[in-house]
């Protein structure tokens, strides 16, 4: 090998390292730490229903000193929900309650409706790096969390816990229906508990999981609901320009990896990308953290038959 070619190749490692480097030093600094509010239309209501305005929360993965993103939680409030959605993993420190309250502040006296995931359960754990491509099937759990603290926070506030529940409301003179599930990603799902057909008297029937595993989008959506809301996928949290999410880490797709979109014939999805990280994982590439608004409209021919016109549309989605 000559010199040159010698030379060359010395270069090309080192700018692929550095290259590497600044991408860490990026997501884990920058990235990470760039909340954005995304807002979306969905046509999902039923016919004549005016419309709703509902805040989409999940995976905060809250840890006690993460001021920034406990500043960012307490601004959420300014724009005025008709209705909260926390899909779980609000926890990744066992003295993390009180600062989950705190940021979530004012969002607190707004309606909501909660199901956990394995985070608000259990704490993160370091783990082997390949996990995140290969998705074993063996949970590794840390410490317990006192999740039970967190649940009583909420409820005392208003908040309706519905793991393994239905329940029907009004929220801003609209009926809703809404059911939910424990966290799939551990097995917890017990769907038979809360099957059958949802209510056809509601402006909205919403279910609730914190991993939208497939086996519990296709209970909901032969139940016939309208909406289905869930977490846990972090939008991928590493993700390539032109490509995407690389991993879901559940059986979900990857064109679902985060946002809205269809199951089946009559139900719509939408996954959050999540506001937090893991301890063990501190940094997101072309994944912004993000809260999600969404403005819930009347549907086309009806929230019961969305069909291939919800497939036709495509909701109007934007950051700030």
């Amino acid at each position: 090998m000559s010199a040159s070619a010698g030379d060359i190749l010395k270069t090309t490692a080192v700018a692929s390292v550095g290259t590497l480097v600044a991408g860490i030093a990026y997501g884990s600094l920058i990235e990470r730490n760039a909340f954005v509010m995304r807002e979306a239309t969905m046509p999902v209501l039923s016919p004549g229903s005016s419309p709703l305005k509902v805040l989409h929360i999940s995976d905060i993965h809250m840890r006690p000193g993460q001021r920034r993103k406990q500043a960012w939680l307490r601004d959420l409030a300014r724009w005025e929900p008709d209705l909260v959605v926390n899909t779980g993993d609000n926890l990744s420190h066992p003295k993390a309650v009180p600062s989950v309250v705190q940021a979530l502040g004012d969002l607190l006296a707004v309606p909501g409706v909660f199901v956990f995931g394995s985070n608000d359960y259990f704490a993160p754990k370091l783990k082997n790096p390949a996990n995140y491509l290969t998705k074993p099937t063996r949970r590794i759990h840390g410490e317990p969390l006192p999740w039970q603290d967190l649940r009583a926070a909420f409820t005392e506030r208003g908040w309706l816990d519905m793991t393994h529940t239905r329940r029907e409301f009004e929220v801003a003179g609209l009926h809703i229906a809404a059911a939910g599930v424990d966290d799939p990603h551990l097995t917890r799902d017990r769907y038979d508990t809360i099957a059958g057909p949802a209510s056809p008297a509601a402006n909205l029937t919403l279910g609730l999981t914190h991993s939208p595993e497939p086996r519990v989008l296709d209970r909901f959506a032969a139940d016939g609901y309208q909406l289905v809301m869930a977490g846990h996928t972090h939008g991928g949290q590493l993700c390539l320009p032109f490509y995407g999410a690389i991993v879901t880490n559940c059986e979900l797709d990857r064109s679902r990896v985060k946002g809205p979109s269809r199951w089946g014939a009559r139900t719509q999805l939408h996954v959050s990308a999540g506001i937090g990280t893991s301890p063990y994982a501190p940094l997101r590439f072309c994944c912004r953290p993000e809260a999600t608004l969404l403005t819930l409209v009347a549907a086309p021919t009806g929230g019961s038959d969305t069909g291939s016109r919800a497939g036709q549309q495509h909701p109007t989605v934007s950051a700030r």
